[in-house]
């Protein structure tokens, strides 16, 4: 499911509850240091789910103490960005890989135009469905700027 009943975009942890406050995405970043985990923060104007590249804002975090950092740069992202979606990635490297342990979003744009289904008859009575984000109507740097699509000048 990518969207719950009220509209909202629902992509990694916590997807389904109400927004976090800052105090608890500062707990849930602590949570991800005791364990040891690097954390960075992404941001995008298209959040379709097959969208897994997002822009990473700075650099990766590894080494922190406590949730200070991770929180301070969260915060500048928003400035940057206010009308973007952001989220948190937590990396466990124990493996010697790079693994995501923990992704959830931090910040969503005033306005979130959802998804449209489209449906394409193909080789007879077959059908072929794909998912389109609503954002994806407007140039890349321009999403966002206007109300949802249908209320546009």
């Amino acid at each position: 499911m990518m969207t719950n009943p009220a509209g909202r975009l629902t992509q990694g942890q916590f997807s389904f509850l109400p927004d976090l406050t800052d105090e608890e995405i500062a707990l849930q970043v602590d949570y991800g240091l005791r364990k040891g985990y690097a954390w960075s923060v992404e941001y995008t104007d298209d959040p379709h789910p097959r969208n897994t590249y997002w822009e990473m804002y700075g650099a990766p975090m590894f080494d922190l103490k406590d949730a200070a950092g991770v929180v301070q740069e969260m915060r500048a992202c928003r400035e940057t960005f206010p009308k973007h979606y952001i989220r948190l990635l937590a990396f466990d490297s124990s493996r010697g890989v790079e693994t995501i342990a923990m992704s959830f979003i931090v910040h969503r744009p005033p306005n979130e135009p959802g998804f449209t289904l489209e449906r394409q008859e193909v080789n007879g009575r077959s059908m072929r469905y794909s998912v389109r984000s609503y954002s994806a109507d407007q140039p890349e740097g321009e999403r966002y700027q206007r109300g949802p699509v249908g209320l546009r000048d």
